[in-house]
């Protein structure tokens, strides 16, 4: 009986021995085909025409030794032989960079060798518990075994695991059926060392989508076959047509059975090893982050020569400035601090500031210490630079916790030009801003830079500090701060008021409680004191797009008829547009006007010119962007406040794109007019406020008291006060990506604007007429580079895409009655747009091929509609303008 029990232990070990992994037979080679293959090309085009190459070989693998205790415990020895590299798709001859060369040509002697040296796994129930190498092999031919090594991981019962390979750690999940298993990995979920940065804005980022798939075909308890792909796809947020994909293809197929060599007798894994080569060494599965050096690039100096004509301000509006700044950015990412000192120490001051805005949006702890080491606060002669540089802090795609802290630094230094001062903590608001929607809102430098700037707001006493304080909150929009700029928006007079109210404007719905709209009733309505025109618009506005009640809705609809003349009108136009543009607050107002005490002839008709209209710039599968435009003006027909904003969104973000405000006041006594109610004391001013990539700039003024508009007047020459010039890096994405063939990918995305924002405003006693006019040129670039990097050849794809384009918005006054003849107008000009794709493989010796598809197209001009009123008010302004100048003499 005993005996009979012996027996059947054993036949059940026999049936159920190789039930959890893959197991060999003993003193048997099995000898496989092996090819990895990687593909590059646009997101929907065919694999048969991407670039790309193939790696192909042959494979043998052979049972070492199994755990005398535990079969499911194995070590195997793999070994790459007969190692071939060619074109993954057919080409010509002329157009095959691997013709002609062979395979220790293309790798190199001492890699191929090392390529070809074995490596030993030891697989405990299908998964790989160790992999044994040699110590000092290069990098690229390790990750490559690694690569080969990681398809004999599998387990044989469906279900999910955690597991180790190339890619890292990552979540897996096994799908069994007969002799076939599929292996799901989640490519997101894979912990592994890996550079790179994303944009700070959704808009301007890249979507990326990862998926990995391995199927397994299975005979007599081994391999049969082996299919292995992995996808990767990146898309431009802005525009999904512009992306890349990678495709990394892996096959292991057996060709035959042989005899093979013995087992080798242990019960231990490392006498074992030892027997078979004392110089073997367990390494991690895990790939290594390496990547060739470039051995024939230019220094940055030489990189700088080439580009530098293209950088001089009067061709900052043209794309291929963008073009240059978008190179030595990446230039300069790989330089070192004495290097970027080199070229700032040697340029001139013409190309100075062109130069701080790449080394600033470089964002590197070189270019940092650089920047701060060449620029001098307390030297006011500098103050444009150090304007640049601070802009492009305020704009940077990933600030890191040093910005902040380097620029809380200056800040409680000496700074010699005040302005440079006001401009410094407005753009500490915005580098809080970008840190806490990273989620570092705890980061030492931010809390210290918060607590600065709440703290001196409650402690200043002049209206200057107020004012810089108010706008770094503005640009902050910190949830603390609400209840700060409620105070000043409500107890405050003139500017300082408005400029809290139109901060709190900035910030989303959700943050606005029940507290911030009954405030904003409170100053809309006046029931504590009497505020300025723009500060109640400005509180209505916040009221209509917070998700307003009905009472809400319907007081603010009962009060137009009683407000002065051109509020009146105001109103009336914000109301119509919400109406028009269907708002998220329209079918509250909707629902109000079935009141016919809120709605009826005697509200909706009153007289005046200040108006406020949205519309469509673009509307896309992508991305949308809107313009909105509004005016209000003086019952004198001055103008109070023009507002032109451009927004672009899709639907997950929004990004303010631009505003652009030009306010005057305390212009009446020029006219000999009387003042609106609750503006009788305010000074003569005229001045420019911007937004820019959600970023407010320090404002601009065009005048300030009645002395200096007399003397501006005077000297006037029409010429346009510049609000913004530069270079802007917008689009910065950069990610490593390793692909479980080994080879190593990088995908880069950068989109760059040079920018040139102008405004003016022209004042005639003669004529009786004001004129306004801003001037937006800008120029774009985007480049895409995605590419695979093996160490002997490169393959990758180039896509651009470039437009340069003008937006101008003028608005003419003619107040030499009333209501007086406005007319606004915003034109685009006819736009140049090219878009070119360059896929490409090369070898280190130079041999290299390039195709190349490009097309250009001329985007035609538009002078977008506003509303049918503006339309025929245009016609009688400049019908009146042609009448006059006919009949002069």
């Amino acid at each position: 009986k005993l005996l009979l029990a012996i027996k059947f232990l054993i036949f059940l070990k026999a049936v159920f021995r190789h039930t959890t992994g893959p197991s060999l037979n003993n003193d048997k080679l099995y000898k496989f085909a092996y090819s990895a293959e990687v593909y590059v090309d646009q997101v929907k085009a065919s694999l048969q025409k991407s670039a790309g190459y193939r790696i192909s070989s042959g494979v043998d693998v052979n049972l070492l030794w199994r755990n005398p205790d535990n079969d499911d415990d194995q070590l195997i020895k793999i070994t790459v032989r007969d190692v071939q590299v060619e074109n993954v798709n057919e080409r010509p001859a002329a157009k095959n960079i691997f013709k002609g060369k062979s395979t220790e040509k293309i790798i190199g002697k001492e890699y191929l060798e090392a390529l070809q040296r074995p490596i030993v796994l030891e697989l405990v129930r299908g998964k790989v518990k160790t992999f044994y190498s040699y110590q000092n092999e290069p990098g690229f031919t390790q990750n490559i075994k690694r690569g080969l090594a990681s398809l004999f991981q599998l387990q044989l019962h469906s279900g999910a695991a955690r597991e180790v390979d190339i890619s890292g750690k990552c979540n897996t999940t096994y799908h069994v059926r007969q002799d076939q298993v599929t292996k799901i990995k989640a490519l997101d979920s894979c912990e592994i060392e890996k550079e790179g940065f994303t944009s700070h804005n959704q808009i301007l980022d890249v979507s990326t989508k990862a998926t990995s798939a391995t199927i397994y075909v299975l005979e007599d308890s081994f391999f049969k076959s082996i299919k292995a792909e992995e996808n990767y796809v990146l898309l431009l947020n802005s525009r999904r047509k512009t992306g890349a994909k990678i495709v990394s293809k892996q096959r292991l197929e057996l060709k035959s059975v042989q005899a093979g060599p013995g087992l080798i007798a242990g019960k231990q894994v490392a006498s074992v090893i030892k027997t078979l080569d004392s110089s073997y060494v367990a390494v991690s599965l895990v790939a290594d982050p390496v990547k060739s050096e470039c051995k024939k690039c230019p220094s940055l100096s030489e990189h700088w020569q080439s580009i530098r004509e293209h950088m001089y301000p009067e061709k900052l509006s043209k794309a291929e400035a963008a073009r240059s700044f978008l190179s030595f950015i990446q230039n300069i990412r790989k330089a070192t601090k004495e290097e970027i000192l080199q070229i700032m120490r040697s340029e001139n001051k013409e190309l100075l500031p062109q130069v701080v805005d790449a080394v600033t949006s470089a964002q590197t702890p070189a270019s940092l210490e650089a920047i701060l080491e060449f620029l001098d606060f307390k030297d006011a002669s500098t103050s444009t630079l150090q304007e640049r540089f601070l802009y492009a802090c305020g704009f940077a795609s990933h600030p890191s916790e040093m910005f902040l802290k380097s620029l809380t630094a200056k800040f409680k230094g000496d700074i010699a030009n005040e302005e440079i001062r006001e401009t410094l903590v407005i753009v500490m608001g915005a580098l809080i801003r970008k840190l806490c929607e990273k989620e570092d809102c705890k980061l030492p430098a931010v809390v210290e830079a918060k607590r600065l700037i709440l703290s001196r707001l409650e402690k200043a006493k002049k209206d200057d500090n107020v004012r810089m304080y108010l706008l770094a909150l503005k640009n902050a929009l910190l949830p603390e701060a609400i209840p700060l700029l409620l105070k000043y928006a409500e107890s405050e007079e003139g500017p300082i008021s408005n400029l809290a109210a139109t901060a709190l404007q900035r910030y989303d719905p959700s943050f606005l409680t029940k507290e911030v709209k009954e405030t904003m009733n409170r100053i809309y309505h006046q029931n504590r004191k009497v505020h300025e025109k723009t500060v109640r618009t400005t509180a209505a506005a916040i009221i209509l797009n917070s998700n307003p009640s009905y009472m809400e809705v319907k007081n603010i609809l009962l009060s137009i008829g009683e407000l002065p003349l051109e509020m009146n009108k105001y109103m009336l136009s914000m109301i119509q547009d919400i109406l028009h543009f269907e708002m998220p607050s329209s079918k509250t107002v909707r629902q109000v006007l079935k009141d016919m005490r809120a709605h009826n002839y005697d509200r909706f008709s009153k007289m005046g010119s200040s108006s406020a209209y949205s519309g469509y710039i673009t509307r896309g599968p992508d991305v949308s962007s809107t313009y909105s435009l509004d005016i209000l003006y003086s019952g004198s027909g001055i103008l109070r406040r023009s507002n032109m904003n451009i927004r672009i969104f899709n639907r997950n973000a929004e990004l303010h794109a631009s505003q652009v405000v030009i306010e005057a006041q305390g212009l009446e006594s020029i006219i000999a007019a009387t003042p609106d109610e609750g503006e009788e004391n305010l000074d003569s001013f005229a001045g420019m406020s911007a937004i820019l990539f959600d970023v407010q700039l320090r404002p601009v003024t065009f005048f300030q008291g009645y002395g200096d508009l007399m003397s501006k007047m005077l000297s006037a020459t029409g010429d346009p006060i510049n609000v913004v010039k530069g270079l802007i890096l917008l689009t910065d994405y950069s990610q490593e990506i390793q692909l479980q063939s080994g080879p190593r990918a990088s995908a880069e995305f950068l989109g760059g604007l040079a920018i040139d924002i102008s405004g003016g405003m022209e004042f005639s006693l003669w004529y009786r007429e004001s004129k306004t006019n801003v001037k937006n040129r800008v120029a774009m670039f985007i480049a895409g580079n995605t590419e695979v990097d093996s160490f002997f050849v490169k393959t990758g794809m180039e896509t651009t895409l470039e437009a340069e384009t003008t937006l101008d918005f003028i608005s003419t006054v003619q107040f030499s009655q009333y209501p007086f003849l406005v007319c606004m107008q915003m034109d685009r000009v006819e736009s140049p747009f090219r878009r070119y794709v360059t896929k490409y493989e090369s070898l280190p010796c130079g041999r290299r091929y390039v195709a190349r598809r490009g097309k250009a197209e001329l985007l035609a001009g538009n002078e977008y509609p506003l509303h049918q009123e503006n339309s025929n008010m245009c016609r009688k302004v400049f019908g009146a303008v042609s009448d006059s100048s006919s009949s002069w003499f």
